[in-house]
């Protein structure tokens, strides 16, 4: 005869619950994509993830999850770590300096159900002052119902609020900087950006063919999910990727299928920032097509980026 808690067991199985939006600093519960984690050796965790079958900003297209999907669980799985894991206290500022990944087309198809993803994460190049990890790099394997679905690395950098305030010279007023921040200018066109509605394009037009003006909208729900003092990592991602669809739309549709993306500083709401892209040469001609995108401010690199496009009719 079985006992009462093993007959709890039976009845009551495992539940399922995103990890507190606190921990990847988000306000809103369902733009949470990690749903758990555990720790599997020295400094290597695995961590459980599940991306929705559709988005409001993370759009689907051709009936394959948007590659911005992963950036974003990428960067959460380094702010879920760090405070969880590293004990960073929670108000610590984390700032990235370098992010790359690659991924596999054939395993980003939408199915009939959420994916659900395990990520193997090892953490190397620990830099800690008094116990409290000042700066590291994260690996990670992103594998889907048993295939490797994308390599990722991410280095990032931790401030705590002292010294995040010296560095940000007084703007750490998020709310009072993000309100303040000007009117958006017009976008490009939604056949330029590759996206289906204008609230999310974040190039606007120059009078350069291959230059475009950034466009920052912080009351974009998503991309500011909360007030910030300074333009998200995930908006510059946005625009490396529109960049590389805009600089020649008639390529048809193109998912960025891998990045490599150096974080130089940050980049204010108060002054231009201005997106350039090119083709990085020898260019076949074929499915995918390499591009290098900068972002400009105030006469320095914001960041310096390549990527490669690839035709999601070719997949």
């Amino acid at each position: 005869m079985l006992t009462t808690p093993e007959r709890h067991l039976i009845e009551k199985p495992g539940l399922t619950t995103t990890v507190p939006r606190e921990y990847v600093h988000r306000a809103a519960l369902s733009e949470v994509f990690l749903t758990g984690w555990e720790k599997s050796g020295s400094d290597a965790f695995t961590i459980s993830a599940q991306w929705p079958r559709s988005h409001s900003f993370y759009t689907p297209g051709h009936d394959m999850h948007d590659p911005m999907l992963l950036c974003e669980t990428i960067r959460q799985c380094g702010m879920l770590l760090s405070h969880t894991e590293y004990d960073l206290p929670l108000g610590y500022q984390i700032c990235w300096s370098r992010l790359q990944y690659t991924l596999n087309p054939h395993a980003m198809r939408v199915g009939t159900k959420p994916a659900e993803l395990i990520l193997h994460v090892t953490c190397s190049d620990i830099r800690t002052v008094r116990s409290v990890p000042t700066s590291m790099v994260m690996h990670i394997e992103a594998v889907r119902d048993g295939s490797l679905l994308a390599v990722a690395s991410i280095g990032f950098n931790n401030y705590s609020p002292a010294v995040y305030e010296r560095l940000r010279a007084g703007r750490t007023d998020a709310a009072r900087i993000s309100e303040s921040a000007p009117m958006p200018p017009d976008p490009v066109s939604l056949g330029v950006a590759g996206r289906q509605r204008r609230r999310d394009i974040v190039l606007s037009p120059t009078q350069e063919r291959w230059r475009w003006q950034l466009r920052v909208d912080t009351a974009h729900p998503v991309l500011f999910d909360h007030p910030l003092d300074h333009t998200p990592g995930m908006l510059l991602l946005e625009a490396i990727r529109q960049a590389g669809h805009a600089l020649k739309p008639s390529w048809g549709a193109l998912m960025p299928t891998s990045m490599d993306v150096s974080f130089n500083r940050y980049v204010e709401f108060d002054a231009p920032c201005w997106i350039e892209a090119e083709r990085v040469p020898p260019d076949s001609g074929g499915a995918r097509r390499s591009v290098r995108v900068n972002g400009l401010q105030g006469g320095t690199f914001a960041f310096t980026a390549t990527t490669e496009m690839t035709d999601m009719a070719s997949v």
